[in-house]
Order: structure tokens, then sequence, then C-alpha cells
């Protein structure tokens, strides 16, 4: 068994310009999983950097609102939103609300630098 709480993990500025908290990495953590899994926010009135991932991303709002752009499709997220985003899919997350945006993201395989791509 492995637990971890938010507050363990350290806050990383990720390559799209949102605070990302690595909560499941099988390459930093002894577990048996093909994902990873992190929390992030993104402040009001932000927008990530458009990007890509050779791996399939799903998010999951837990916070906030805003839009998630994939490709040339735009849909508005709330709590409880959920958008897979397959691979090579273009996208962005922007927070059109008065609060952070704060959701989970599930990357399957697990997230790796070489497999992102920042477009802008």
């Amino acid at each position: 068994m492995l637990h971890v709480t938010l507050a363990d993990r350290p806050e990383i500025l990720a390559g799209d310009h949102t605070v990302l908290r690595e909560l499941l990495h099988p390459a930093k953590q002894p577990l048996s999983l093909g994902y990873s899994l992190a929390q992030g926010t993104l402040a009001p009135g932000a927008r990530s950097k458009r990007h890509r991932l050779t791996s399939s991303e799903v998010y999951y709002i837990i916070a906030g609102s805003g839009r998630l752009t994939v490709d040339d499709l735009v849909v508005s997220v709330g709590p409880g939103s959920v958008v897979y985003v397959p691979p090579g899919g273009k996208q962005s997350l922007e927070n059109s609300g008065s609060t952070a945006i704060e959701f989970l993201c599930l990357v399957d395989p697990a997230w790796r630098l070489e497999d992102e791509e920042v477009l802008e």
C-alpha cells in the first residue's frame, strides 16, 4: 500500500503553465501502474499553454469553471466534469471564473517529459 496526501506533494509549474502536484507516478514511486495521476490548479483568468501529449489524458474538474479546448472543440467545464483527451489532441484549459480551477488529470501511459509538446 502507498498513502500520499496533497500536502505531502510539492507544487511544480508544468510546461503548459498549470500548477501540478504529482500524486501517483510509477517511475517515482514503487507502484505497478500504467498511468500517472496529478492534481492541478489554474488561477482565475489564466489559460494553460496549448500542448499535446502522446498519451491519453482524462481531466476531472473538482472546483471552478472554464473552457477546455481539444483540437477545434470547446466544452464548458465545472465541478463534476470529466473530459477525455485522446493521444495527440491539442489541448488548453482556460479559467473563466472568479476562483481557481482545481482538477485531477490521469495520463495513460504515465506522463513523461519527452511525451509532451508545448505548442506556443
